[in-house]
């Protein structure tokens, strides 16, 4: 148990630092000091949410001696906000990396995290949906989504202008979803110290940010290309 407790005080502290973090990218100066110090500060965290997850989720599922089946679906759940949180998170980075590129990218460290996200999402929507727990059935279409548009944008040459920037933008906006929907589901209760919430709730940061995600894109599309033809 104090191996669990352990990972379980590192996920918190990472956790609340990143919900406390990961708005200040997005407000500020692209590219200022800020932006690049809250953005790494903010992946930082997520990478240590990740890890922690990760553990917390097997440890769960391989070694609790009191799991239920609810407590090993949600251990599952956060398994996969671990795949979905270091996925997209590492995507931010590394589209950044090779925002010159001219050509399709293959690199399997690259490849490797979203063809993983696409697969553990279909699978775990699978086991959702046998389990009937809606959260496992229907949140990993998000992650399935995110996986495949990565994919398709590793694996083919860039033709939109500034094509990294939105890949960037959405790469750690998506990362938000899953920072905020953890948050939703196993911060938020017990702070409030209610066992839990309507599963409506949980889709909330989905429902919210996902078109926060094409606002952004649009009005950034739209200020480019007036800036070019300027």
């Amino acid at each position: 148990m104090f191996f669990f407790s352990l990972f379980k005080l590192v996920h918190i502290i990472a956790g609340f630092t990143a919900l406390l973090v990961f708005w200040i990218p997005i407000v500020t100066k692209k590219g200022g000091k800020a932006h690049l110090r809250s953005g790494w500060v903010y992946v930082v965290a997520m990478g240590a949410v990740a890890v922690s997850a990760l553990i917390m989720g097997i440890w769960r599922i391989g070694f609790d001696p009191d799991k239920t089946v609810e407590s090993v679906a949600f251990a599952w759940f956060l398994i996969f906000i671990s795949i979905l949180s270091s996925a997209t998170a590492w995507y931010g980075v590394r589209v950044l990396r090779f925002k010159n590129r001219k050509a399709a990218h293959r690199q399997i460290v690259d490849v490797m995290f979203p063809a993983l996200l696409v697969g553990s999402g279909a699978a775990i929507s699978i086991y959702g949906a046998v389990i009937h727990f809606p959260l496992l059935t229907w949140f990993p279409l998000v992650g399935i989504f995110l996986g495949a548009s990565q994919l398709i944008y590793w694996l083919r040459a860039p033709k939109a202008r500034m094509h990294w920037w939105f890949e960037h933008m959405g790469g750690m906006l998506g990362c938000c979803i899953a920072t905020i929907t953890a948050f939703t589901v196993f911060g938020a209760p017990r702070l409030l110290s209610i066992s839990s919430v309507h599963p409506l709730v949980w889709f909330i940061p989905t429902i919210v940010l996902v078109p926060v995600i094409v606002g952004f894109s649009r009005y950034y599309r739209k200020k480019f290309a007036i800036s070019k033809s300027a």
